[in-house]
């Protein structure tokens, strides 16, 4: 009879976990910045200045982990219409250097809606290791506003293709 009860009360339990989701998907409009994305956990902001495009600048992120992969949403004004394609490069070149990416692959286009169009908008796939060796995969979209430089990234041992739909596919910028 214990058994019985025990083997019960374990299947309720799973049952109950097999239909919790791994992924909350919420809306975030980050403050300071025109874009609106979805993330599948609730995001902490983390600012610093940083020099990008030989410009010191505050670059905002908003960042969350779920089931094993660290979702991102970076972004900093340039001030200066100038240094937008620079900073676009050095986020793209700093993603790559990051990862140590184990091949150069090229870009693929990328549109968001009511993004600023710029010839270096553009998103990468790439697989390589961390520095502290773990094998990673990493998916980064950069693009542009006006004068604010955006990096949106997931980073996980393996990216699963649907959360990889949902991230980046409602991704846009307000007008």
């Amino acid at each position: 009879m214990r058994f019985d009860r025990l083997l019960t009360s374990l299947a309720v339990v799973l049952g109950v976990v097999a239909c919790t989701p791994t992924l909350d998907w919420r809306e975030l409009r980050p403050k300071g910045s025109a874009a609106i994305a979805v993330f599948p956990c609730k995001a902490a902001s983390h600012m610093r200045d940083v020099r990008l495009a030989g410009a010191m600048v505050s670059m905002s992120m908003f960042a969350c982990e779920a089931g094993d992969t660290t979702y991102a949403l970076a972004f900093a004004d340039m001030k200066d219409p100038s240094l937008v394609g620079q900073a676009l490069d050095e986020l793209a070149q700093a993603a790559r250097s990051h990862l140590r990416a184990t091949a150069n692959p090229a870009s693929q286009p990328l549109s968001v809606p009511g993004m600023t169009p710029n010839e270096r908008a553009a998103q990468w796939r790439l697989q390589g290791r961390l520095p502290d060796g773990r094998l990673m995969q990493e998916r980064a979209a950069l693009f542009a506003h006006g004068t604010q430089v955006y990096q949106a990234t997931m980073l996980g041992a393996a990216l699963d293709i649907e959360a990889q739909e949902v991230f980046f596919g409602a991704l846009r910028v307000r007008p």
